[in-house]
């Protein structure tokens, strides 16, 4: 014994559904639209530790009155049910119902600390790996694949440090642990203070990029307007 809709009634359903969400969108937007209120971000551990976090002194000296909320996960968001207003997505940039815009693409390659340029085994050319600690951090491009672009052998893909963060395995890269696969976004900072260097100029060109993905009505809101506006203003100079 059950209840279902009528074939009448599921499109009713899925129709009164998108009116009730965009009724409750509009019911915040009104409300928030004049006073100060709180963005809720869901991004990536990695993107939050090494980009986003970095520099979000800038968006609140510039937006005093809206307060940022960041959520780390790796799952895909539910926007209604998560209270997030906006995401920053690693992936195709295809999410149904959802306006989703690129932000930026990636390369992937080598980094390490400037002291391993130096010692016994400096690190000068892909095949001095072999003397080095190899770090991961589960990204899908991994040292097997770049290895193999790069036509190195004898150095086992699968051997060194393991992370389940990026933070984590970017820091540990940072410390002279060893050399981790760096990604654009997640070590541009620690390039340009010189924390990391790059050993090799080969790279590989990252399949999946960042995007800015939020409910299709959200962007009526001051706040979600004011931080799209200012996360490309941060990524256009770089």
């Amino acid at each position: 014994r059950s209840v279902r809709l009528t074939p009448v009634g599921e499109p009713y359903a899925v129709a009164v559904r998108e009116a009730l969400d965009q009724l409750a969108l509009a019911t915040q937007t009104a409300t928030s639209r004049h006073s100060g209120s709180t963005l809720n971000v869901s991004t990536s551990d990695g993107f939050a530790g090494k980009w986003l976090v970095p520099r979000l002194y800038r968006f609140h000296r510039a937006h005093g009155d809206i307060d940022v909320r960041v959520s780390t996960t790796g799952r895909l968001t539910n926007f209604r049910g998560d209270g997030i207003d906006v995401a920053i997505r690693y992936g195709g940039g295809h999410y149904h119902g959802l306006t989703s815009e690129f932000l930026t693409g990636e390369e992937v390659f080598p980094v390490c600390s400037p002291k391993l340029l130096e010692g016994p085994h400096p690190l000068r050319h892909p095949q001095d790996l072999k003397h080095h600690t190899l770090i991961r951090d589960g990204y899908r491009i991994d040292w097997a694949a770049w290895l193999a672009s790069a036509g190195v052998e004898g150095v086992d893909p699968n051997s060194g440090l393991t992370f389940d963060s990026a933070t984590f395995a970017v820091e540990s890269a940072v410390q002279g642990e060893g050399v981790v696969l760096g990604r654009t976004m997640l070590v541009s900072a620690d390039l340009a203070t010189g924390r990391l260097v790059r050993p090799f100029d080969h790279a590989l060109k990252a399949v999946s990029s960042f995007y800015l993905v939020y409910p299709l009505e959200a962007i009526r809101q001051r706040k979600v307007k004011a931080f799209r506006d200012w996360l490309f203003s941060e990524i256009e100079p770089g």
